[in-house]
């Protein structure tokens, strides 16, 4: 058998630099080969997957709307992908709401008035040391960038019970921006699919659990 190619995309305004540190050793540890792509818009993380050209399909997915993009790309691409692994979807179909989307239209608009500092001024610990580098290397892009994730669409429910392929799926209990009502609503839509759940104070690395999900899922 081939190596198994897993390529990975980051969430809303995060970075490769976040998914390499969260995938990078579960995923070496079987034996995976691992891309996660520089990338900043929509359109870059969907060109990362057409042009992620190999002589196998590929398991691709993702954080948040990198799990989104990756799933809707699976949907339209069923013969180029191997398996899933997502880590915090936040939606399904339309944003309609979601917290998440809420989160990223309010950071924009406080980003635009005042800056990255100001928008940043609640957050503390790891997680500002993430959004205060990634958020940096957008530059311009940033602020576009929250508000097309916040009106992107996922795939809807119905659509990711056409994907047949072992998937695993990580949720937060007690993070209120990435409901685990919705990686839970993934995991009962997607045939083949694993869940695990962590908690906030397991982050950031908790969030690889989904490459062991997967490979549950691939032995059953």
């Amino acid at each position: 058998m081939p190596v198994e190619t897993v390529l990975l995309l980051p969430g809303t305004a995060s970075d490769a630099v976040f998914v390499r540190s969260v995938f990078a050793d579960p995923l070496s540890q079987v034996g995976a080969t691992f891309d996660a792509p520089h990338v900043r818009t929509l359109s870059e993380r969907l060109t990362a997957l057409e042009n992620a050209r190999t002589s196998h399909p590929i398991v691709v997915g993702g954080v948040s709307l990198g799990a989104h993009v990756a799933a809707a790309w699976a949907v339209r691409n069923p013969d180029r992908c191997a398996g899933l692994v997502l880590a915090l979807p936040a939606w399904s179909g339309a944003p309609d709401g979601a917290p998440a989307a809420l989160a990223a239209r309010a950071s924009a608009q406080v980003v635009a008035a005042q800056g990255i500092d100001a928008a940043l001024a609640g957050t503390s610990g790891w997680l500002r040391d993430e959004l205060h580098r990634a958020w940096h290397g957008y530059g311009d892009q940033l602020v576009p960038h929250l508000l097309e994730a916040a009106e992107s669409t996922a795939p809807t429910l119905e659509e990711l019970k056409t994907l047949d392929v072992p998937t695993g799926i990580v949720g937060c209990t007690d993070d209120p921006v990435h409901p685990v009502e919705v990686a839970r609503a993934w995991a009962d839509a997607l045939p083949r699919a694993v869940l695990v759940t962590t908690t906030l104070a397991a982050y950031p690395h908790a969030l690889g659990r989904a490459v062991q999900a997967w490979q549950e899922a691939k032995a059953r």
